[in-house]
């Protein structure tokens, strides 16, 4: 008997198992009358859990009459892994009431959970329960707590918890200085991380990915470099994680050259590093020479390309509004059974809507198995551009109905159907319900998209007051072209005059209305206004030309 349970322990102690080998090991434990024993529970619970079978582990978790802390940690963290939330937090309010109480590693993997789901409100609450347990001093809990007050955007949060802490270790300063990356406060990050050496703590990897996250921008690309230059002098440089981040840093600031520079110098880049590289090209517009890396890691084939990479490379595609590599992308995410990811599903969609082939999109949405608000929002803005306002209303009403919350890009995408399309009643309820009944406030773009619906049908003065009521000076330039727009399409020249007026009563400068403004000047022969506007805008500049790029994807 004591062979039998020791082969079974060390077969259990082994990290991989498949599915079949999991219910094997588990046949054994039942037929050795060890089913009960909570040990052995946790054991197989957690590689069910590893492979995905959800079922079975909450099964074997039922049918375990003694539970452990530890059986009760690994079933929510199972659901929270898997993004069963609603699963894992039942769970959570069971134990609280069960005779065993939860432990760190509870409250650090629902707080985990609760950035997750993006629920704040949730969040505090575990917050509280942290506190009453006892264990607000608990290096795990508040780590865990200031990563999730930071990925949901509450750095204030997360920095009271930090600093509730008498001596916070390495794995906390990591937090917190990734906490202030994430919201791109870089400079409270840099103090934390100074504040951190001088307490007599070494940075390692963590710590640099945490400042380096930050620096978002050319106005930090000084700063980058300096942390850079840290980093090669610590020999952190060669860590692919850091150089991962640093390929991004140097993509967002657009210092294409030291992004091939950094991923040039890598040993063996990994995935991240890949979708780094590729991810920030894309970003930084350089859409070819993400398309010819995404290509160059395929036939590297070392590595499967993840949703995130597939996602990202077929955002480059739609940029350039080329089908043909999206198509091979397709049917590359096809293979490798991933098209269906709701990442790459969006991503499709949104390629095939930009290069003309909007039923092609419509059919991938149409066989998601699961949809989230992006994916609607993708495929709603593609049906607006396209015109076909009611399919896009339909596709609101289903949103509802599945129990999703829009957002600002949803209603953005409406009003662009309703502007595309006419629907100014619509679109008028769509604006009321955005800010009335969802508590949305309206952007730039919204104004925009209601300035044009209303101007472009005859109803200039209502977008005028519209314009006037926006509570913030000045007004987005975009918003007052939208509205010049309109007044030239409807030869409307009196209303050009009162714009005009104000404009220069409030101060604000024509040069981004320039040739708006010339134009519809010139359409009603007041040439002096023209000769004028160009005197106050620094003399008649150049237009840079156009450049087109058509592609032969019959090839």
């Amino acid at each position: 008997m004591n062979i039998h349970l020791n082969s079974i322990l060390s077969q259990l102690t082994k990290p991989h198992h498949t599915i079949s080998r999991t219910r094997i090991l588990h046949a054994l434990v039942i037929a050795n009358s060890l089913s009960s024993d909570p040990f052995y529970a946790t054991k197989i619970l957690r590689l069910y859990a590893v492979n995905n079978d959800l079922i079975s582990a909450r099964n074997l978790f039922d049918r375990t009459p003694q539970r452990s802390v530890f059986l009760w940690n690994s079933i929510i963290r199972a659901y929270a892994q898997s993004h069963r939330f609603p699963d894992a937090f039942a769970l959570f309010k069971r134990l609280l009431i069960s005779e065993t109480p939860p432990d760190n590693y509870t409250f650090a993997c629902v707080a985990r959970a609760t950035a997750d789901s993006f629920d704040i409100k949730a969040l505090r609450i575990v917050h509280g329960k942290v506190v009453s347990f006892g264990l607000s001093l608990d290096f795990v809990c508040n780590s865990a707590l200031v990563s999730s007050y930071s990925k949901l955007g509450l750095v204030d949060e997360a920095s009271c918890v930090f600093r509730g802490i008498e001596e916070p270790d390495l794995v906390l300063f990591n937090a917190m200085i990734s906490g202030y990356g994430n919201c791109g406060d870089w400079v409270k990050g840099i103090e934390l991380f100074n504040t951190m050496q001088n307490t007599g703590f070494r940075p390692d990897g963590y710590t640099m990915v945490g400042l380096i996250i930050g620096l978002i921008d050319h106005r930090s690309i000084n700063t980058g470099e300096m942390i850079h230059g840290f980093c090669v002098k610590c020999g952190l440089d060669l860590n692919d994680h850091v150089g991962s981040v640093l390929v991004s840093m140097y993509s967002k600031c657009k210092n294409i050259e030291s992004v091939f520079k950094v991923f040039g110098s890598l040993v063996q880049p990994d995935l991240v590093s890949w979708s780094a590289i590729i991810t920030g090209l894309s970003l930084a517009g350089y859409y070819v020479k993400a398309l010819l890396f995404f290509r160059e890691f395929l036939i590297d084939g070392r590595k499967k390309a993840d949703y995130v990479l597939i996602a990202s490379a077929l955002s480059a595609s739609a940029q350039l509004a080329i089908v043909g590599p999206g198509c091979e992308i397709h049917g590359y995410a096809i293979r490798h059974e991933c098209s269906t990811e709701v990442a790459v599903s969006s991503a499709l969609i949104d390629m095939y809507a930009k290069c003309g082939f909007l039923e092609m999109g419509v059919k991938v949405f149409d066989k998601m198995p699961h949809r989230n608000t992006v994916s609607y929002n993708i495929v709603i803005s593609s049906l607006g551009l396209y015109g076909r306002a009611q399919e896009a209303f339909r596709l609101f009403d289903e949103i509802l109905q599945e129990g999703l919350k829009p957002d600002e890009t949803t209603f953005a995408g409406l009003l662009c159907a309703c502007c595309h399309s006419g629907h100014v009643s619509e679109g008028r309820e769509y604006f009321r319900r955005m800010t009335e009944e969802f508590e949305i406030g309206a952007k730039t773009e919204h104004y925009i998209h209601m300035v044009k619906l209303l101007g472009m049908n005859g109803k200039l003065e209502e977008a005028y007051n519209l314009v006037k009521s926006i509570n913030q000076e000045p007004v987005n330039s975009g918003i007052w072209g939208a509205l010049l727009s309109c007044c030239a399409s409807c030869k409307n020249y009196e209303l050009v005059d009162v714009i005009t007026n104000h404009l220069d009563e409030n101060k604000q400068e024509n040069c981004s209305y320039g040739v708006v403004l010339s134009n519809l000047f010139a359409g009603d022969e007041r040439w002096d206004h023209v000769k004028q506007l160009r005197v106050d805008n620094g003399g008649a500049k150049g237009k840079i030309p156009a450049i087109s790029w058509i592609s032969n994807t019959n090839h």
